[in-house]
């Protein structure tokens, strides 16, 4: 029987310890038992053919070269034959696609070798005027070894001038503004040389981390991109210790405290844990790419191209040491974030809330932070969501508030019990969330306890990293009217829950012992409807008032994800509004509307979010030294940290200082502001 193990988190993937040592019989019986359990139990029911086929070889394609740093067009062509004929290959037991595709890669990597070491006597010219496309998907893949070399000749310019201005900043320094000091031609002409050489040493290691990697690493990776055809939640995971599987799913690795997906030969960010050492420094967000890695003032590793199993052990250390990530932000800016390693303080990880007193009036209302929807299954504490937020509803009624904002912004999601659990304590009863299975049968999710905790007035504030379980939550209170929604155009969009199945303990293995462990399929099962009939999938839930965000325009979200299950609909549930749901939320969108125009903080949000999209669009990278040196005076100008809420950031990033209360980390937020503002506006309508 196998092993299920329901996964309603934020996604995640990870590629796990495995060994070097191929062998081709159980890479054909692990091959036969992946494709078998996919197309048994993923929700979708896709049907292994030519369509799944082209899907599995475009995401092959993108793990296996997506920068287009080392394959020639012949090579690709020679590895499309095969995009018409994984699904026959996987069901044959034939493995030449991700044997051809290493060979390949190989053999490039090493000419690409050759190429850097023969650029690496050649001088660059700083002053030449020419620019280097950043962005792969307006990339072709060159055609010859002298076009790949150029290519590559730009790339480490582009490299050396990035690295010398780093050097600049650590060696020379800066002013009171961040403005890089002035240094002679002499120190100038010696931090670009020494930038050089660190360059050169770094991409020498990279080739090598590349040429090093087996053809079982190759085959797990083809594996993989056959199971992200099926959905992008859907993995195929190699063999793990029950360590690194406890570290994935509890986030108490004494680190920094992030998820991490392998996403195009990058290393993403999919998710903060709430109390975790990134999480309290602060610069860290969902949707950064990390391209390097450094243990405290060393040299840092470039990760780009690099296995996510590589990548944790560089990111993965002891509590105390720094860590420094150079990441790439969605809007194009590159920054260096120091973090000192830590276990996840559990305190920061609980349902937190505050009274915010209305300076004008004295009227008090509740603000609640629920960073994700925690149970300890494990029973060692019996901490979870619901009881913990029911004593702090209770704490502050006795505060006499009329009023309450629940934040879920930045919430992952988590336990399904507690999104139906805490839905309860807002509502009478009724249902709360419908949960369809592959086989068609839904199952509706009720909350059966008449008691309601609070029963005033209610903003959620949500934003496009709310997923899961927050949106079951927010959109059921949506649906019965007992809250307005307020924030990003969307929330994430995640609406399906994930089965782990453990292939060791599948079927009949007898006999087969010699080629365990087999690892795992991790495969959507069951999907998420509201109880209007909607999915969350895809969509997510769309506030009652939108409200301004630094990332309008970014394409982040579920509906950006490759080959991401579609948005439907099911036969709505009966069930009851709530007596009290809000009749003038077309007035309310237009006076909020009006308030975010004259707005100045709402004004800077617009302000630095459509410079952030011009950024993006703006993905041709100038060599020229003083042109560089330009965009990051401007960057540097611009470059401003918010807090997880939206507004400034207001955690302290010394270690040594107490961290900020609850209530300093709002006090600037113009959100809750805003829904201070609703909550009065809803209370007058209520009259």
């Amino acid at each position: 029987m196998s092993v299920l193990l329901l996964l309603l988190f934020f996604p995640a993937g990870g590629w796990a310890k495995n060994s070097a040592t191929f062998d081709s019989n159980r890479a054909r019986l692990l091959g036969h038992m992946v494709q078998q359990q996919l197309s048994r139990n993923h929700y979708s029911q896709k049907p292994t053919d030519d369509n799944l086929s082209h899907a599995a070889f475009d995401l092959y394609l993108k793990q296996l070269d997506f920068q287009k740093r080392f394959l020639l067009l012949a090579d690709v062509a020679q590895l499309k034959v095969f995009q018409d004929q994984i699904d026959d290959s996987i069901r044959r037991g034939r493995l030449d696609l991700p044997k051809i595709g290493r060979n390949l890669l190989n053999q490039r990597v090493a000419q690409v070798q050759k190429i850097v070491t023969e650029l690496a006597g050649e001088k660059f010219n700083y002053q030449r005027d020419e620019t280097l496309e950043t962005d792969p998907e307006k990339l072709e893949f060159v055609s010859n070894l002298s076009e790949l070399r150029e290519r590559w000749r730009k790339i480490i310019k582009f490299q050396t001038l990035s690295r010398y201005i780093s050097l600049r900043e650590d060696e020379v320094g800066v002013d009171d503004k961040g403005e890089l000091l002035p240094v002679s031609a002499e120190k100038q002409q010696e931090l670009l040389q020494q930038a050089r050489k660190k360059v050169d040493k770094a991409n020498r290691n990279l080739f090598t981390r590349m040429l090093e990697e087996s053809l079982q690493d190759h085959y797990d990776r083809y594996l993989n991109a056959i199971a992200r055809a099926y959905d992008p939640h859907t993995n195929y995971l190699p063999p793990t210790s029950k360590e690194d599987f406890d570290i994935q799913m509890s986030g108490s690795l004494e680190g920094i405290g992030a998820t991490l997906r392998e996403e195009d030969g990058y290393i993403k960010v999919v998710k903060i844990i709430p109390g975790s050492a990134a999480y309290r420094q602060g610069q860290l967000a969902a949707d950064d790419i990390i391209l390097k890695v450094g243990e405290g003032s060393a040299e840092p590793v470039d990760i780009t191209d690099t296995r996510i199993r590589d990548a944790v052990e560089l990111i993965r250390g002891k509590k105390g040491t720094e860590v420094r990530l150079t990441v790439k932000k969605p809007d194009g800016r590159r920054l260096v974030i120091p973090i000192i390693r830590d276990v996840v303080e559990i305190e920061e990880t609980f349902v937190k809330g505050t009274v915010i007193e209305d300076k004008k009036d004295g009227q008090k209302f509740g603000y609640i932070k629920i960073p994700s929807f925690y149970r300890d299954y494990s029973g060692k504490t019996d901490r979870n969501c619901t009881d913990d937020l029911r004593a702090e509803l209770r704490r502050l009624k006795k505060e006499n508030i009329i009023g309450l904002i629940l934040d879920l912004r930045n919430n992952g999601g988590g336990s399904l019990s507690d999104a139906v659990s805490v839905t309860g304590l807002f509502i009478k009863t009724g249902p709360v969330v419908q949960v369809r299975s592959s086989n068609g049968r839904i199952r509706v999710l009720r909350d059966n306890d008449r008691s309601v905790e609070y029963a005033g007035p209610m903003i959620v504030l949500v934003n496009r990293f709310s997923a899961s379980a927050s949106e079951i939550l927010a959109g059921a209170l949506q649906d019965y009217g007992r809250a307005l929604i307020v924030g990003d155009e969307h929330t994430h969009g995640k609406g399906t829950v994930q089965a782990l199945l453990d292939l060791d303990r599948y079927g009949n293995l007898r006999g087969m012992e010699q080629y365990m462990p087999l690892g795992a399929v991790k495969v959507t099962i069951q999907k998420f409807y509201r109880i209007s009939g909607e999915s969350t999938q895809d969509k997510g839930v769309i506030p009652d008032v939108v409200l301004p965000s630094r990332l309008d325009g970014l394409e982040s979200g579920e509906k950006y994800l490759d080959y991401a299950l579609p948005w439907d609909h099911i036969t709505s549930v009966d069930y009851r509004r709530w007596g009290k749901a809000a009749k003038n939320v077309a007035e309310l969108q237009r006076l909020s509307k009006l308030r975010v125009e004259k707005s100045k903080e709402f004004k800077e949000i617009v302000a630095e979010a459509a410079e952030a999209s011009q950024r993006r669009k703006q993905t041709r990278q100038s060599l020229l030294l003083s042109q560089m040196l330009r965009e990051r005076e401007q960057l540097r100008g611009g470059d401003k940290s918010f807090s997880p809420h939206g507004g400034m950031a207001s955690r302290n990033k010394d270690k040594d200082k107490k961290p900020p209360t609850l209530q300093e980390e709002i006090d600037d937020d113009p959100y809750v502001e805003e829904g201070v503002t609703l909550l009065h506006e809803l209370l007058a309508a209520q009259g």
